[in-house]
């Protein structure tokens, strides 16, 4: 957790990317399944991808709405046990969000809704906060000292 000389290493950080993203789609997906799956017929990628299915207008929407946010909340608490480290938890959050991004331009074009933008910046703010403020909990907490000194 606590490094002496700071190493870069991409293979590390382009794994970490993989699996905080990984743990975030598998995440939003078991939020959508309970949320979202309970209110429609048939799931399917729409609601992962399209930033038409992210609105206000629609309780299914409001429901996209909030397991977008508690995977956020998720995420920042996978970054306490992947990224350990709280001065890159806006990199990879931000990074995240960039990936997801692109994706959802290429499933469905631009992201032209207010809502959608309003969402993924109010949750890549919310995993890098989150994940940060968790991080420096860590990193704040008293060494414990198992081996007392002798009065000698």
């Amino acid at each position: 957790m606590f490094y002496g000389a700071v190493v870069w290493d991409p293979w590390l950080i382009v794994a970490q990317i993989v699996c905080l993203q990984c743990l975030y789609y598998l995440t939003l997906g078991v939020f959508l399944s309970f949320l979202v799956g309970i209110r429609v017929s048939r799931m399917s990628l729409v609601y992962f991808f399209d930033f038409a299915s992210v609105t206000t207008s629609t309780v299914t929407g409001w429901c996209v709405i909030a397991s977008f946010l508690l995977s956020s909340i998720a995420g920042a608490g996978y970054m306490l046990y992947l990224i350990e480290r709280a001065k890159k938890c806006l990199d990879f959050s931000a990074t995240l969000y960039i990936i997801h991004l692109f994706i959802c331009i290429i499933y469905g074009g631009w992201p032209s809704s207010i809502t959608w933008w309003v969402v993924n910046g109010t949750g890549v703010a919310v995993m890098a906060l989150l994940g940060e403020y968790l991080c420096i909990r860590r990193e704040l907490r008293e060494i414990p000292i198992t081996r007392y000194r002798s009065n000698v």
